[in-house]
């Protein structure tokens, strides 16, 4: 016997089955024939049915081939972001496959569903939309135009596939500048959050999602705390440019003698004690530019058996490239000089414009000019549930690698 399940089939007037949706025609040699999903502004041919910035638009080859659905953004280098192969548009029922789709893959390989990233823009097909979970608080960047003009529909959703309490916004990335946005932060949903503590990697930390780093925290070095944190073990540890001293306590948990966190931000400083007393961990706690202190530490002769640098990043835009690399150069240099003869070196460089390459040669010159011989014992990368695509190069920035100190032969 056959059943029949009844279906609700939406109906669409049929005025508007086949409205023609405006859009652009690439160039020959354009990056997205390749796989990519970015449009340069420099690689249309033709823009046609008068596209309004943040609209959805197709996107056509010169032989009038459909490649994808794109948000639209005129005053960006990169004019069209695609987010879908097909016809699409940005709507309630799109916003929620995308969120329960990334919840999907992270749930498979095996991420905390109650903190992490839940979606990261490109990654996740959603160009421009960061959320990330704090157990029954979420919070979301929008970095394009248009899920910037789409905030309160993914808010909603949000709400409705997370079942979270509480939306923040954190729209204060210098980023949004680049596509004209203004900065803003507040809450799109739910009560204000009061400062609540929080399970990170095994570590608790005490989170302002309103005032503190980025989204809150930064959760694309998760895994990373806990794979370096058993090099660390007996030895003397210098934690540079410390955020919130997250390093700094997993290296003090796993046994390490002494830590000590070196960080700038002022309003860094109270945090990272009182992270460290809630965890139980004693590390000292020094409120200093990080090139300086290095400096001062060689001229006392100090010497440690891991140095972990995680700087900010040194450059946003790729005419900064060279400057950046001379200074992860000199940091380099000076990280070396104060190594114990079999200590390590952690570093990280999470500039989105600086090549794992580049990097990895510049600590190799450092190396070179602090007459110091090294090994490569381990390479990081962004914790998984930053997901990095093969086509889109861009999703991969954060680049890091563990080195240890040898004699030379």
């Amino acid at each position: 016997m056959l059943f029949q399940r009844n279906l609700t089939i939406p109906h669409t007037p049929d005025h508007l089955l086949f409205l023609p949706m405006p859009g652009i025609i690439i160039r020959p040699r354009a990056r997205i024939l390749h796989g990519h999903d970015w449009v340069y502004s420099s690689e249309v041919l033709k823009i046609y049915g008068n596209p309004k910035d943040g609209e959805v638009i197709s996107i056509k080859d010169g032989r009038d081939r459909m490649l994808g659905s794109a948000i639209y953004q005129s005053q960006s280098q990169i004019i069209a972001r695609r987010f879908s192969y097909q016809r699409q548009e940005l709507d309630h029922e799109f916003f929620v496959r995308r969120l329960q789709r990334a919840q999907e893959y992270r749930d498979r390989i095996g991420i905390d569903s109650s903190v992490r990233r839940v979606l990261w823009s490109e990654s996740d097909g959603v160009p421009g939309l960061i959320i990330d979970r704090y157990n029954s608080v979420a919070v979301m960047q929008t970095l394009t135009l248009a899920m910037d003009q789409r905030r309160d529909l993914i808010a909603e959703v949000v709400q409705e596939v997370l079942g979270v309490e509480t939306i923040i916004e954190r729209n204060d990335s210098v980023s949004r500048k680049l596509e004209g946005l203004e900065i803003r932060t507040g809450v799109l949903l739910g009560a204000t959050p009061k400062e609540q503590e929080v399970m990170i990697g095994g570590m608790i930390f005490l989170m302002d999602f309103l005032q503190g780093q980025k989204t809150g925290f930064y959760l694309d070095q998760v895994t990373n705390y806990r794979d370096l944190a058993p090099w660390a073990k007996t030895g003397r540890v210098l934690d540079c440019f410390s955020n919130q001293g997250a390093f700094a306590i997993a290296a003090a948990r796993a046994g390490a003698s002494e830590v000590i966190a070196v960080e700038s931000g002022a309003e860094n400083i109270p945090r990272i004690k009182a992270h460290a007393h809630t965890n139980g961990v004693t590390i000292g706690v020094i409120g200093a530019n990080v090139f300086d202190y290095l400096s001062q530490a060689t001229r006392r002769g100090e010497k440690y058996d891991l140095i972990i640098l995680d700087p900010p990043p040194f450059t946003r835009v790729k005419k900064g490239i060279n400057d950046a690399l001379r200074g992860y150069r000199e940091l380099h240099f000076k990280a070396a000089q104060l190594l114990a003869p079999n200590g390590r070196l952690a570093t990280f460089s999470c500039s989105h414009h600086i090549s794992a390459a580049a990097f990895h040669h510049t600590a190799t010159e450092a190396f070179h000019d602090a007459r110091r011989s090294a090994r490569q014992r381990h390479i990081f990368t962004q914790s998984p549930d930053h997901p990095i695509v093969l086509a889109l190069p861009e999703t991969e920035y954060l680049k890091g690698y563990l080195f240890e100190m040898f004699n030379s032969f």
